[in-house]
């Protein structure tokens, strides 16, 4: 066969019958075993595989292993040098004042004595509480800010812990190279974290190199207007203007004095405590003056917040509802301020307590100072000048100036300017207060004349920056919760207002009521002339602004030029703003001119041809 089929070919048959033989000897399939040596070919694979990756995952583990090893090990050396907070411990109750221990004595006579103040005791007590974490808890929860701040890729430690009555303040030292821009854009990203209502950066605290997180506390104490009342602060201010406003952040009182700022702009929405604390600061003024030293006007649009003080002594006037009655206080305020000007300029003083200061040393050197703007003309039957007396100071409560706003408009605006500009030197001081912070009715006029402002928690953002020139009001918590600025600083002071009910208002009145009668200046509401308030002008004496000689002259300049404006009017005939005022609502009412718009212009009525 070799010759025939060849070598290989020999070979090939020879292994084709072997393979025949077995197949016939054995009854083997080589299909089949084809076929299993595949299927454990694929199993060999598989398993290999799996191998392969059980050993690169081994080998990653105990890379992994080692890398926490490593880090482990790091942040225990570091956790060993790390410096644990310092915890500022609460404050302990405030201590009585020496006012409330005289109080606490015996008195002989059941009905208030004259000259005397009210009692703390018609307040209603601070309540005792042993609300508080502990300190292991504090270090828990400075570990976790830090912890979430570094989820954030901020690098911070936790330097200081300040517990207070409702909020509690971390004080981070922050990483080189981390700005504080970053953290205040993570406040609400961080409240969620964290599981709280909100969390307040403070990127700014005077005298530190940290920042601050405020985050509330989950049980908040009450701040009670008594235990302010009650306090050494309180007490030991000599100013019958001092004004209780709460607690800080570390539970120490604050106070205020009135006298210096010497205006104040209140601004917080419905159910934010404004109301409160507006009758905190007003019983404050009951507690510490009597109406000898300082006297109240009060304009309430609403007709419910103020007028539950209505027939208290220290009322100049009965509680102001009407926005027209309210132009005339206001007006009635400034020709007030003139009078003290003219009145401290003739005895050569600078301000209204050297004035009193003055009345009182000759009063004692029995040598009593005459009234030098007595006019004899002007005071018939009275043959010498009455006797100058003691000048209380004055407030003007505003509760809702949005509404006045809307009602009176720009005249409304001029003359709170013109107060709030001058009459500090006279102890005229305004409180004004609005629910709507919105730049109609805070306009600039207003807000560049009152440096003092508190805010009280806002809507948004806007109303923040339109009341504090600034964010933070906005996140807030509420119920007293409020940004103190004072005046000449941009760094608001965060203060838990002091809380008073309703009872204890009507109690504190009706105190009042049974120590005297108001008495009352009919010209507050009713209008006042120039030449009553304002001594040196030459008005006349009817109150009748038809009958005034200068009125046919004050209608034909008002035709003529088309001008119907008080200040046109008080330029072109050198009157008196009061007297001006008079004239143009007379030539309203006469129909030569129209009410006034909302922008505060009026416009003349009557034809041209009929000039």
């Amino acid at each position: 066969m070799t010759p025939t089929t060849g070598t290989m070919g020999t070979t090939l048959l020879l292994l084709a019958l072997f393979f025949a033989s077995i197949t016939w000897t054995s009854g083997l399939s080589w299909l089949r075993l084809t076929d299993r040596i595949g299927y454990l070919t694929m199993k060999l694979i598989s398993f290999t595989n799996r191998k392969i990756k059980e050993i690169r995952v081994s080998m990653q583990q105990k890379k992994i292993k080692k890398q926490r090893t490593v880090v482990f090990e790091k942040q225990q050396i570091q956790e060993k040098k790390r410096i644990p907070p310092k915890i500022q411990p609460k404050l302990a109750p405030l201590p009585p004042s020496d006012r409330v221990m005289k109080e606490k004595q015996q008195t002989l006579f059941p009905e208030p004595v004259s000259g005397e103040l009210p009692a703390i005791s018609l307040l209603d007590p601070p309540e005792i509480s042993n609300k508080g974490m502990s300190k292991e808890s504090l270090e828990a929860i400075s570990r976790l800010v830090e912890l979430k701040l570094a989820d954030f890729g901020i690098t911070a430690q936790v330097v200081a812990v300040l517990p207070g009555p409702v909020i509690t303040r971390f004080e981070l030292d922050l990483a080189p190279g981390v700005k504080v821009s970053k953290i205040s854009n993570l406040s609400k990203d961080l409240a969620r974290s964290l599981s709280t209502i909100s969390v307040r950066v403070v990127e700014v605290i005077p005298g530190k190199s940290v920042i601050g997180l405020e985050i509330p506390n989950e049980d908040r104490e009450i701040v009670r207007l008594s235990e302010i009342l009650s306090s050494q602060e309180f007490d030991l201010s000599k100013s019958p203007l001092t004004m209780a406003l709460g607690k800080d952040i570390s539970g120490a009182p604050i106070v205020l004095n009135m006298g210096k700022m010497p205006h104040l702009l209140v601004a917080g929405t419905t159910g934010s405590g404004k109301s409160v604390g507006i009758n905190a600061m007003i019983l404050s003024i009951l507690y510490k003056a009597s109406p000898e030293d300082v006297r109240l006007i009060m304009i309430d649009p609403k007709m419910l917040e103020l007028s539950v003080y209505d027939g208290i002594p220290h009322l100049l006037a009965p509680v102001v509802t009407d926005m027209k009655d309210a132009a005339n206080a206001l007006r009635w305020c400034v020709a007030e301020m003139e009078r003290r000007y003219q009145l401290m300029s003739k005895l050569g003083v600078r301000n209204l307590a050297g004035y009193n200061r003055k009345l009182e040393d000759a009063q004692k050197a029995g040598q009593p100072i005459l009234d030098p703007l007595w006019n004899p003309e002007q005071h018939f039957g009275e043959l010498t000048a009455p006797e100058l007396e003691k000048l209380p100071s004055i407030v003007v409560v505003i509760d809702e100036l949005a509404d006045m706003m809307m009602v009176v408009g720009k005249k409304v605006e001029e003359l709170i300017a013109r107060i709030a500009q001058k009459a500090r030197a006279a102890g005229i001081h305004l409180l004004l207060a609005t629910q709507r912070p919105s730049v109609d009715v805070l306009t600039g006029l207003i807000k560049a004349n009152i440096p003092s402002r508190i805010s009280f928690q806002v809507s948004s953002r806007i109303d923040s920056r339109t009341i504090l020139d600034q964010m933070g009001a906005e996140q807030l918590l509420g119920q007293g919760d409020m940004l103190y600025l004072p005046g000449g600083t941009n760094i608001p002071v965060r203060v838990h207002g002091a809380f008073v009910a309703d009872e204890e208002v009507h109690k504190v009145v009706s105190d009042w009521k049974r120590r005297g009668a108001p008495d009352y200046i009919e010209e507050i509401t009713n209008g006042v002339s120039d030449s009553q308030m304002m001594p040196g002008n030459t008005s006349s004496d009817d109150d009748d602004p038809e009958k005034d000689a200068l009125f046919d002259e004050a209608v034909e300049f008002v035709l003529h030029s088309r001008k119907a404006s008080i200040s046109s009017v008080q330029r072109r005939l050198k009157v008196g703003y009061n007297r001006a005022a008079r004239m143009i609502e007379a030539m309203e009412d006469a129909g030569v001119v129209s009410a006034m718009g909302h922008n505060g212009s009026r416009e003349v009525l009557v034809p041209k041809h009929h000039e």
